[in-house]
């Protein structure tokens, strides 16, 4: 009797999940939106016209936070290194501007080289690094609150070096002119007749508005190429694990040197624009309040947090964030009377800002580490429907989609 045998039927091979058609949506949509962005930001002058003129030095002193910010978050977010200094070389970058492109004749009570401003803007950003290069022999040996600790001194030194060397900073009395930039015969300043566009005068603030937005996004750019490149990962490494960055080759303390050296430099230039921004250079009569005091460095410490440890897009965001309301209510109350009734101690503008970018700072601690850059990614994965990459919480390593 034979048998029957039986064969089973094979199952079908495993199908691959359905593809989303996002990636090729995606593909469009951020290059399409990128350059949406950069169009308002090259017709704002025109939005605002003549008469907004105040709403566009808001807006210029939110592109001179955002240089200075992503030069921090390159130092905390990325290597990894608390520094509370930044508004000493905010204001090393403003005095070096103002005295190596100072007019030698119209301030002979003060010293002034007489060089090209671009060469000057260039020299400030230079002197930075090397001020920052000076201290890499703390910056290499200490991390975490020691290291801010140590670099707050200099926010002390920079007071004290504003109001003593008056030949410099022409003093906390009036302080010295900043002088107009220039580029190529093209002066960044009231002229007249003025170029007009859409019936816009194109007269100094305007100019300056495009001088800020071409150094923010050149700052910008290098910033991205930077957390992106070699050097980016090694100061992720160093961050991450002393020991086990050496244990690959990577030279600590070259590396923190020059992680410091970059951020000093981001600041410098941030100076050079608060000095053109305002049209002086005055140093501050006490440490706490001023340009170049320790309100500032918590400032910019607020601008790393609610943008996202690490992440150069979310630094524009914090930027706008703190300097951009602060600009604001200060442009309120002196336009429309906002906090007209506050007195002493009261809810003024400087007040209300802070306590608002403090509620962002502890919300974004509480809620979302990863700040800006995190809700950011999570609204980008839900509207390409593509998932959201989930990086180390609090952190921005590789900024992949901020």
């Amino acid at each position: 009797m034979s048998e029957t045998t039986v064969t089973e039927p094979k199952a079908p091979p495993a199908q691959p999940p359905p593809a989303f058609a996002a990636p090729a949506r995606r593909g469009w949509v951020k290059p399409v939106a990128t350059a949406l962005f950069l169009l308002l930001l090259f017709a704002l002058p025109i939005i605002t016209g003549n008469s907004g003129v105040g709403y566009l030095k808001v807006a210029q002193y939110v592109l001179i936070g955002a240089v200075g910010g992503i030069g921090l978050t390159l130092l905390v977010g990325q290597a990894g290194q608390l520094s509370l200094a930044h508004p000493f070389f905010v204001l090393v970058g403003a005095v070096t501007y103002a005295v190596l492109a100072g007019d030698p004749d119209e301030s002979t009570d003060l010293v002034a080289l007489g060089l090209p401003p671009v060469v000057a803007m260039i020299g400030a950003v230079a002197l930075c690094g090397l001020v920052g290069f000076a201290f890499a022999p703390v910056s290499g040996r200490l991390r975490g609150i020691y290291l801010g600790v140590a670099s707050l001194s200099l926010v002390f030194l920079g007071l004290w070096l504003g109001q003593s060397l008056e030949l410099f900073t022409g003093g906390t009395s009036s302080g010295r002119s900043a002088p107009v930039f220039e580029l190529f015969g093209f002066r960044f300043a009231n002229t007249t007749p003025a170029p007009t566009i859409a019936g816009v005068a194109i007269q100094q603030q305007q100019r300056l508005w495009y001088l800020f937005l071409v150094l923010a996004l050149i700052a910008y750019l290098l910033a991205r190429g930077a957390t992106r490149s070699r050097i980016g990962r090694a100061w992720r490494a160093v961050r991450d694990n002393e020991a086990a960055a050496t244990a690959m080759g990577v030279d600590v303390r070259r590396i923190k040197a020059g992680a410091f050296v970059v951020s000093s430099a981001y600041a410098g230039l941030a100076g050079v624009m608060l000095a053109l921004w305002l049209d002086l250079v005055k140093p501050d009569e006490n440490e706490f309040t001023g340009n170049y005091s320790l309100t500032v460095s918590i400032a910019f410490l607020a601008i790393v947090i609610i943008g996202g440890l690490g992440s150069v897009p979310g630094a524009v965001v914090g930027a706008a964030v703190v300097f951009g309301l602060q600009q604001l209510f200060l442009l309120g109350a002196n336009q429309f009377g906002w906090f007209a009734d506050a007195e002493f101690g009261g809810f003024s503008a400087v007040v209300v800002s802070t306590l608002i970018y403090g509620a962002a700072v502890v919300l974004v601690v509480l809620f979302e580490p990863g700040g800006a850059a995190a809700i950011g990614r999570r609204l980008t994965a839900r509207f390409t429907r593509t998932p959201a990459p989930s990086p180390t919480p609090g952190r921005n390593d590789d900024d992949p989609e901020a």
